[in-house]
């Protein structure tokens, strides 16, 4: 009984206290620091574009107007070519996924070029994040489309283009819906790739080339 009683009010103590901080807190003063955002405050953070494109604004691009800002501000991390470096290569490995020395790049590996609109828009280039117009990074993207021969030097990439553009890799990830089930109910991904591009055979000519 003695311990019932001790427990009892030191329960009664801590909610006593509890109660106290409570209190305290409510009465504390704001000290007037701070504001809240703005609407255009908001919207400027609120960036992120999905696969689905719907968050893509108005603006296009060609890989041919995209090599000019691409050497001008991406090939000093990225290389002449998206090859060099010293930052993460950027063109060929398509087709070596599966193969015990894959290379992934923004051709082999991503699966949606809305992504590399997205990844481009918000973090490049280094040190000046945000700097990029809409048409630049449309360009920006189609130029590393066409280095990893995705798309042609001339074809244009806009909102509707970039959701309709099939990456190599658009397969290789797990689906947003089972695609097939096994007998128990079970369902697996679809990890077949498509068919490699243009330049990239069994020999890896492709990569050979770009280096």
């Amino acid at each position: 009984m003695r311990y019932t009683s001790i427990s009892k009010s030191s329960l009664l103590l801590s909610l006593v206290a509890l109660f106290a901080c409570s209190a305290g807190m409510a009465q504390s003063p704001t000290y007037k620091v701070g504001r809240p955002p703005t609407d255009a405050e908001l919207r400027a953070w609120d960036n992120v574009v999905g696969t689905d494109g719907k968050e893509l604004p108005p603006g296009s691009g060609t890989a041919r107007e995209g090599a000019k800002i691409y050497a001008a501000k991406c090939s000093f991390c990225h290389g002449k070519t998206g090859v060099e470096g010293p930052y993460p290569r950027l063109v060929g490995g398509t087709g070596t996924l599966n193969t015990p020395t894959p290379v992934m790049t923004t051709g082999s590996f991503w699966p949606f070029a809305t992504t590399i609109w997205d990844y481009i828009n918000r973090s490049m280039p280094r040190d000046a994040e945000g700097t990029l117009t809409p048409d630049e990074v449309y360009s920006l993207t189609a130029f590393l489309l066409f280095r990893n021969d995705i798309i042609k030097e001339t074809d244009v990439m806009d909102p509707k283009s970039m959701v309709e553009l099939q990456m190599p890799n658009r397969n290789g990830f797990y689906p947003a819906k089972p695609e097939s089930t096994t007998k128990n109910g079970n369902w697996k991904p679809n990890w077949n790739q498509a068919k490699a591009t243009r330049h990239d055979d069994a020999t890896g000519q492709r990569d050979k080339r770009s280096r």
